[in-house]
């Protein structure tokens, strides 16, 4: 699947719940958001439009719609991340991660992931056939 690029924060909130619960029935996605104040109906209808684009599918149990996310946790951060460095950053990657060292986002011991994170990723580089 392709994926999502365009996400609202409500449809990526009820995506999470989703993913965190494997499904779940609408009352259940609407007490996951309830510091956001949305009515139940509100939550109902965002998972009908999600449904309609694919986001999220449906069983029915008895009388009540289980729903379940349909596109993939890491293929939508690449989705998003890709757009935020396309929209921002001018298709920078490294433009974005200046940006995070620049202004302090990334603490030392992150510091430290990143390094390995970039030695494995030359590490598979130098490997591969060329």
């Amino acid at each position: 699947m392709k994926g999502p690029k365009n996400l609202g924060d409500l449809q990526l909130a009820i995506l999470r719940a989703l993913w965190e619960r494997g499904e779940a029935p609408v009352a259940t996605v609407h007490e996951d958001l309830s510091e956001r104040g949305l009515a139940l109906t509100t939550i109902a209808t965002m998972l009908r439009k999600m449904e309609e684009k694919g986001l999220v599918s449906h069983r029915e149990q008895g009388r009540q719609f289980l729903y379940r996310a349909e596109v993939d946790p890491e293929l939508v951060q690449k989705n998003l991340v890709g757009d935020l460095v396309t929209r921002l950053f001018d298709g920078d990657p490294l433009a974005l991660i200046n940006h995070l060292l620049r202004a302090g986002e990334v603490e030392l011991d992150e510091l430290d992931d990143l390094r390995r994170a970039v030695a494995n990723a030359e590490q598979k580089r130098t490997r591969r056939p060329k």
